[in-house]
């Protein structure tokens, strides 16, 4: 569960499993066995490193959530991200500019989940 966490933050902040790898200064394999629930006690000294570049508390980490609460948080954080869009000066009319640019993103990550 400790991996699934991790690899969930990770995508939500954008970042490849290489740039979580190498900015906690973690082996990429090991991280990645972590994600994969291959490695399931992992050090808390390697879930600080981790969680300080997630920008997470430990515990969001190290928490069991159930399926509604795993959904009422991301419901959160796409709010969150939706005020954060209207605290930039973002108007809902401009999205659909910016609708190629996240079907690229998306583009890339499916990329990157494929090596």
């Amino acid at each position: 569960m400790i991996g699934s966490n991790i690899g969930s933050i990770r995508k939500r902040r954008g970042l490849t499993l290489s740039e979580l790898a190498d900015r906690a200064n973690v082996s990429k394999s090991y991280l990645s066995n972590l994600e994969r629930n291959l490695n399931k006690n992992p050090s808390i000294q390697v879930i600080e490193k981790i969680s300080t570049v997630l920008d997470v508390d430990l515990t969001t980490i190290l928490q069991f959530n159930s399926p509604e609460e795993n959904r009422e948080l991301l419901e959160s954080e796409w709010l969150d991200f939706i005020n954060e869009l209207k605290d930039s000066g973002i108007e809902k009319e401009q999205l659909q500019q910016y609708k190629a640019v996240i079907e690229f993103i998306k583009w890339q990550n499916h990329k990157v989940e494929e090596k």
